[in-house]
């Protein structure tokens, strides 16, 4: 979510970027080889796929970016694969043996796996890559919270390596899978750690990283040379494109007339008012895929006043009309958010959505026993001659604009309840500076995983700003204790019980107020094949053939 080097600390907020930039035009597969009459994939040609945003940090180890990620996955492979069904498969690793007190983890390697630098990917590389995202001064913290309790790595050959984790961490497998824990070239680390973040990294993944220019977009060439793949694929082997052009177009109307105009093969984040457009053009097709993890949630300030009071949080949690906001700003074409995660994260408790809701009655009396009484002549709250004003500080690099949206509509709705939010739109520098010195009162954010421990990457007390994603800056015991159990124990009713606590408790507590269900949505021309989802809603090209 936003570190911009080794040497700095991780700020919290990239998802987006705002920088558009020119289209370019596509190539036409090669002919000849491969069958695309009978359906058969074709090998050749370039994609044309635009993006709807940015990242200020290219390189997946330092930030927590999801645009970082999504491009990441092109050149870097894991340790092992996640479907979308939430199946463990080999990638790197062929197999894997996990003791039975898991608390070490021997992987065998692929054999003949190379970097495209030509460096060998073998055991010492990986424990290179964990190492140095391990290392406190590699200010790593999204990346770093994915290894748990990681203890070290032992090499005991070239293809094996044993992980070793000084307590239980259910959720290290699908932590491994995710491109935030992508195995990059040793080789490239040593001699980019000061410029990663603008370089990007080497890896030995499906397409070379040609190129990255900020605002503008990433070139890959084809990885002649793999061999392998992830098992959650649809093949092995070098990818069917020539070349992928992923194109930074944060402006939907620019990505999206692209899209109808045949400008780009592909485009990302279709507009919710384009939805219905591209699903009837006969010439398109619309794919749709509903995020796992913390849902798009405002986050309340809890270390400073006025929401360090649980009735204030309540009563702002009270003020906002979620649904029929969500309704208005995704014109139907996603849910309102019941909870902190989505319906498919593991463990969803669908009954935290009985304990809040848009209820102003409710909100005015909490004001009220609070000591908020009084009105201005603007008709705010007072108390002790003091108006009731929040901030909500945001950047075009944290918040689309659909976000934009819900948050004046916020705005507008917690004014009824006698809240003056105030909204501050700053760079994304001094979001992240604001955000590390806790100078704001609302923060907004969603992260994708399908583990449920992603909770503990968005609340537990360690990963406070400047350190990690902690925006609503919660220090809870009883929070702390629970996701701390939850890391350890094994699968089954009794972690289910405990992640329906942490979520119970955290909208009980009224550290967030959910707003939407964040989807994956994108749209192509027909002529693109094996187009699909990773597990975090990022689009998935290695499968990729044009017609």
């Amino acid at each position: 979510m936003g570190p911009t080097s080794r040497r700095r600390t991780l700020a919290v907020a990239a998802l987006l970027a705002a920088a558009t930039t020119a289209c370019s035009s596509t190539a036409g597969p090669a002919a000849g080889a491969g069958d695309a009459a009978a359906g058969k994939p074709v090998t050749g040609g370039t994609l044309t796929f635009a993006l709807h945003g940015d990242t200020d940090c290219l390189d997946p180890h330092l930030t927590g970016s999801s645009v970082s990620s999504w491009i990441g996955r092109n050149n870097l492979d894991s340790l092992v694969g996640q479907s979308l069904d939430n199946r463990t498969t080999p990638w790197l690793a062929s197999s894997w043996d996990v003791s039975a007190d898991g608390l070490s983890y021997t992987f065998h390697l692929r054999g003949g796996v190379t970097f495209t630098d030509g460096t060998p990917l073998d055991a010492a590389a990986v424990k290179a890559n964990l190492d140095l995202i391990a290392d406190p001064a590699t200010k790593s913290s999204y990346a770093r919270s994915l290894l748990g309790p990681y203890a070290g790595s032992e090499v005991a050959d070239p293809a094996t390596l044993t992980v070793r984790l000084s307590a239980p961490f259910t959720s290290f497998l699908q932590g491994l899978s995710t491109p935030f824990l992508g195995i990059a070239s040793p080789t490239f680390l040593k001699a980019h750690a000061a410029d990663s973040c603008t370089t990007g990294l080497v890896g030995s993944g499906p397409f070379k990283l040609d190129s990255y220019t900020r605002g503008q977009g990433a070139s890959f060439s084809r990885n002649a040379a793999y061999a392998w793949g992830p098992g959650y694929a649809a093949h092995t082997g070098a990818a069917y494109l020539d070349k992928l052009e992923l194109k930074i177009v944060t402006e939907s109307s620019v990505r999206d007339g692209g899209l109808f105009s045949g400008q780009f093969d592909g485009v990302a984040n279709v507009a919710p008012s384009d939805l219905t457009r591209v699903s009837k053009d006969p010439k398109l097709q619309l794919l749709k895929h509903e995020n796992p993890g913390v849902n798009h949630v405002l986050l309340l300030n809890t270390a400073r006043a006025p929401f360090d009071s649980l009735q204030v949080r309540q009563a702002f949690q009270s003020s906002i009309d979620v649904k029929s906001t969500v309704q208005s700003v995704f014109f139907g074409q996603t849910s309102a958010a019941d909870g902190l995660f989505g319906k498919a994260t593991e463990y969803y408790d669908s009954s935290v959505q009985g304990l809040w809701g848009f209820d102003r009655a409710k909100a005015g009396a909490l004001l009220d026993q609070a000591g908020w009484t009084a009105r201005d002549g603007e008709g705010y709250r007072t108390k002790d001659g003091r108006r009731l004003s929040v901030s909500l500080v945001y950047s075009d690099i944290s918040a689309t604009a659909e976000e934009q949206t819900i948050f004046q509509a916020a705005a507008q709705q917690a004014k009824e309840s006698g809240f003056e939010v105030k909204l501050d739109k700053v760079a994304a520098a001094a979001e992240s500076d604001r955000q590390g010195k806790g100078d704001y009162d609302i923060g907004a954010l969603y992260f994708v995983r399908a583990e449920p421990d992603i909770a503990r990457t968005v609340f537990a007390a360690r990963f406070t700003p400047p350190a990690g994603a902690n925006l609503a800056r919660v220090n809870d015991p009883v929070l702390e204790d629970l996701l701390a159990k939850g890391l350890t124990l094994p699968e089954g009713a009794e972690r289910a019980k405990v992640y329906a606590d942490v979520q119970q408790r955290i909208i009980g507590q009224a550290y967030a107020v959910p707003t939407y269900v964040p989807f994956g949505r994108l749209g192509a021309v027909k002529a693109v094949h094996g187009l699909g989802f990773a597990t975090n809603s990022a689009p998935l090209f290695y499968d990729v053939w044009k017609s």
